[in-house]
């Protein structure tokens, strides 16, 4: 008792923690698939595939939401953590055709209560329920001296499985694909370091001078408050590309990085992506976040999705198929012939 009481001085206390492990069996419950065998409990999580697949090739991505953190600790909204991280890792094994299994998170901190870290755990259950993918276990680390009091971090660990001859890999785009462009609803999970210095938040202020600040409703923002406006989750797209991607011939998922960095990573040698920027609008937010900043439109489309989360590359026999079954996606450009430039940004 008295090294568990001097560990808990340190900062780790045992008996909350195991308080708090005791609820993660019913949070689990709520994202079960049938083919998990364990989750909450033993060291490990286990998890069936079966006879389903024909050839089956497993689809694995690792992520965290990074300082979109502090926005949802200084508006009390930790459950928005798992949605975000979920709908990030969702999208990016999807982006090779991968429908998600499984997830599990990881949180660590210092000082985090068991009521935020039941919200974390619950938020990501929640997403795993909504998008049909097991939760199936996890680690909550309480680390004093590593992070400031009040202080966290959630990385998220995803798998995923596709068929081997219906990987998507890039390698059947080709000039006069038609680039469709399916909307975001933000900032989605990136690009939060740069909003936070141009918007003059969670920059080391007091956290009720950040709560202040992210009530403020600009103008631009018509009547919606930044914080609306940043919090706003990664949406994930699986469930409505899912029933056409044997049509998609390239997927770029739009995060750190933008269009230019993004793109080409599911692009052949040999073409370039082609956008005209003025078929979609760009949101409010990143406007705000612009004018703020004083930054160059070239940097927001390097840093930004700036409203287009997912970019698909498809056949111009296939358009109309596509832009049937996702009535929301834009055509937003093409596929064209290499003109020296992996991406082209058309009026920017």
């Amino acid at each position: 008792m008295t090294e568990q009481r001097q560990y808990a001085a340190a900062g780790v206390d045992i008996a909350a923690r195991s308080k708090f492990a005791r609820t993660l069996p019913g949070i689990l419950a709520q994202a079960r698939r049938p083919e998990v065998l364990s989750d909450a409990g033993p060291f490990s999580g286990l998890f069936r595939l079966g006879e389903k697949y024909r050839d089956p090739v497993l689809s694995a991505s690792a992520d965290g939401i990074g300082t979109k953190v502090r926005l949802h600790l200084a508006a009390n909204r930790l459950d928005l953590c798992g949605p975000d991280i979920l709908g990030h890792s969702v999208n990016d094994i999807m982006a090779c055709g991968a429908e998600p299994l499984f997830f599990l998170d990881y949180i660590a901190g210092n000082g985090l209560t068991n009521d935020q870290k039941h919200a974390l755990v619950e938020g990501v259950a929640r997403a795993c329920a909504e998008n049909n993918c097991a939760l199936l276990g996890g680690e909550t680390a309480d680390m004093p001296d590593v992070y400031p009091p009040g202080e966290f971090d959630l990385a998220g660990f995803i798998v995923g499985v596709v068929e081997r001859d219906r990987v998507i890999d890039g390698s059947k785009v080709a000039p006069g694909d038609v680039l469709f462009g399916i909307p975001s609803s933000g900032l989605h999970t990136n690009g939060f370091s740069l909003a936070r210095k141009a918007l003059d938040i969670c920059n080391g202020e007091p956290m009720e001078e950040t709560r202040r600040r992210i009530a403020e409703k600009p103008a631009v923002l018509a009547g919606r408050s930044i914080e609306e406006c940043l919090l706003e989750t990664h949406r994930p797209y699986y469930r409505q590309v899912a029933p056409v991607l044997d049509r998609v011939h390239g997927m770029a998922h739009i995060t750190g990085g933008g269009y230019v960095e993004n793109v080409p990573r599911i692009l052949p040698e040999g073409v370039t992506a082609h956008f005209e920027t003025a078929t979609w609008p760009v949101l409010p937010i990143f406007q705000l976040i612009q004018q703020r900043g004083e930054i160059s439109s070239e940097e927001m489309y390097e840093v930004f999705n700036m409203g287009i989360g997912l970019v698909l590359m498809v056949s111009p026999d296939d358009a109309d198929e596509v832009a049937a079954a996702i009535p929301e996606a834009l055509r937003i450009g093409d596929i064209r012939p290499w003109t020296g430039r992996a991406v082209e940004l058309n009026g920017i």
